[in-house]
């Protein structure tokens, strides 16, 4: 099946249009949003499995020049058949190593082609937490669909009792060459489509791809001080490697609900504290809300509105070190949108004896 087809995006798409149609599926068809649904499930593995393909910037590539070759996966279809997105991007590699001087494949007697040890790809998930979580830290159930080496054949793509064996055509090179006048022309292997290995009977389980899409649970620690984008990285948790590769990392972007009081600001916080007119004028101690509970501030006389007191270390902890960020309480002068009777005469005797005019400084000549 074609990746692009699967993620429902043009073979010209973006980098970005592919990851927004992948993220839009994935939370579609995530096994924790169907529970039970075997059919979400399949689709879900698929999505992930056309993700891992052109979602990658390099298999991307080696899988467009893969189908313009006709390449496909170790079964030997073309791209996309048979065995679903096992598609071998390190046999065209390889080949691109041949036709600029990289050696005859592999280096081992004979000129066969040595599997090529493969990293795993690097996978991203994402999880919302609340805002006391991103504060205080937690742990968050996670599901990740990833690949895994194949149970039945162990990775070989061959049914068991049986083995890939060099392909005859190219001693295992994965090219053939022709002559052209002056020139020597190489391209893939019409036999093996570069792989450098043929199987003749492949596993009933993965189709010849040597691994299953699979969907692992885990625990994941969240760390005191994550906000929202944040990537906390989880080592070796990724893809598994290919022909004994080290397996890739796992990334979990955090999105974190707003508090209605605190609001972040970099690695501080800021909360927004009224005041009455009165408490503006003459001052006041007044009483804010902090992580841990709360403290009294002392506002002097004569504050006015968005002047910041802040409250050193009693912020967010922050993710480099031991330190936390700090609280600034930015105060506001509360004025109230009707008056009572008595409020208005207050106002008004207030008006009376707050006499003089404080714009007439900005119509005085410079």
């Amino acid at each position: 099946m074609n990746p692009y087809q699967v993620l429902g995006v043009d073979k010209k798409a973006s980098p970005e249009e592919i990851k927004k149609a992948y993220r839009k599926l994935a939370r579609q068809y995530h096994p924790d949003r169907n529970p039970g649904d075997a059919k979400a499930e399949e689709r879900f593995k698929e999505v992930q499995g056309a993700y891992d393909i052109v979602g990658d910037p390099e298999k991307r590539k080696q899988y467009d020049r893969g189908a313009m070759f006709g390449m496909g996966g170790r079964g030997g279809g073309t791209a996309g058949e048979g065995a679903g997105f096992g598609f071998d991007v390190g046999g065209f590699g390889d080949i691109l190593n041949n036709l600029f001087g990289g050696g005859a494949g592999g280096g081992t007697a004979g000129g066969a082609r040595q599997p090529r040890q493969e990293r795993g790809r690097d996978l991203e998930a994402e999880v919302s937490i609340s805002f006391a979580q991103a504060m205080d830290g937690a742990q968050i159930p996670l599901s990740v669909p990833t690949s895994a080496t194949c149970p039945t054949c162990h990775g070989t793509g061959a049914k068991p009792g049986t083995s890939p064996h060099v392909c005859p055509k190219c001693q295992g090179r994965g090219i053939e060459s022709r002559g052209e006048g002056l020139f020597s022309i190489s391209q893939p292997c019409s036999m093996c489509h570069g792989a450098g290995t043929v199987i003749d009977d492949p596993c009933p389980t993965c189709h010849g791809s040597g691994a299953q899409r699979t969907v692992k649970k885990y625990r994941v620690n969240i760390p005191a001080g994550v906000k929202e984008g944040s990537r906390v990285r989880l080592a070796g948790k990724g893809e598994a490697g290919r022909n004994g590769g080290p397996p890739g990392d796992l990334y979990v972007i955090t999105h974190v609900s707003e508090s209605p009081v605190f609001h972040r600001r970099g690695e501080h916080l800021e909360v927004e504290v009224p005041l009455t007119i009165p408490e503006a004028i003459r001052g006041a101690d007044v009483e804010v809300p902090t992580l841990n509970g709360r403290k009294k501030l002392r506002v002097p006389p004569g504050t006015k509105s968005g002047t910041v007191q802040r409250l050193r270390g009693e912020g967010p902890p922050k993710l480099s070190g031991k330190a936390r960020g700090d609280i600034h309480y930015r105060f506001v002068i509360d004025v109230p949108a009707s008056l009572s009777k008595e409020q208005s005469e207050a106002v008004d005797k207030l008006s009376e004896v707050m006499n003089g005019n404080p714009r007439a400084r900005l119509f005085t000549e410079a």
